[in-house]
């Protein structure tokens, strides 16, 4: 006990000194009781954190369990990559994200290529809070830019296999191989002719890639270009998912 309270004590006197002469206080038992006090606080915020991380965390886990994927963010080659492909198209109009995470994919698109209003779709709470945020404080800097004209980047909740596509003329994704297997056939139900479609990573079954680029990141991701052809130019296996699904 002696040990320990010698730190404590060697601590104490220098700081009761200096804030006597500075005239904070006039007894060493109230730098004791500040000391005491911080310790208090401290230990109760550290809980707080930890109160509030933990159900974050399990939301994170339930949420990543069912759809078969950890929300993760792309990389900044990888985003580049998306926006130079989908302003290479020279369309605008409605771009939905399906899955899309934490929003850094989304927000890059919105600042990148002009003339494209950007829908997310998210399942997961946590991500699709911090997505919401950061869209939030990407229009306030754009405007305080004096470049808002153009931005228009929302995220919401939703199942990104109950959503309607009908009206998108974009559709970018970076999911996993199952996903793009369930998303194949709604997609050509629902995109009308000349949509495209910009995968991470994940090829779409079925599906004959316009071009395949290559990033130069750590991992050389691939991005697939498609674009929406008529149900008559669809390969027959894709023809008969999208009659039965």
């Amino acid at each position: 006990m002696v040990g320990l309270m010698i730190p404590v004590h060697s601590t104490l006197i220098p700081l009761f000194s200096l804030f006597q002469k500075l005239g904070l206080i006039d007894h060493p038992l109230s730098i004791l009781l500040s000391y005491t006090a911080f310790i208090d606080i401290y230990g109760a915020l550290t809980a707080l954190t930890i109160a509030a991380a933990l159900p974050a965390a399990a939301s994170i886990v339930w949420t990543s369990w069912r759809n078969g994927i950890t929300p993760m963010p792309s990389s900044y080659l990888v985003r580049r990559a998306v926006a130079e492909e989908l302003n290479r198209t020279g369309e605008g109009g409605l771009l939905v994200e399906s899955g899309s995470g934490w929003g850094t994919l989304g927000i890059h698109l919105g600042k990148r290529c002009k003339g494209w209003r950007v829908e997310g779709v998210e399942n997961s709470p946590l991500p699709l809070a911090a997505s919401k945020i950061a869209a939030w404080l990407a229009a306030r800097k754009q405007r305080r830019a004096g470049d808002a004209d153009g931005f228009s980047v929302s995220f919401r909740k939703g199942d990104i296999y109950d959503v309607s596509y009908r009206e998108a003329r974009a559709v970018v994704c970076y999911l996993y191989p199952g996903a793009m297997k369930r998303l194949s056939p709604l997609l050509a139900e629902q995109l009308s002719p000349g949509a495209f479609v910009v995968s991470v990573c994940f090829a779409l079954p079925d599906w004959q890639p316009e071009r395949v680029i290559t990033c130069g990141d750590l991992y050389r991701t691939r991005i697939y270009v498609y674009k929406c052809a008529t149900s008559s130019l669809l390969p027959e296996r894709l023809r008969d998912q999208k009659r039965t699904f």
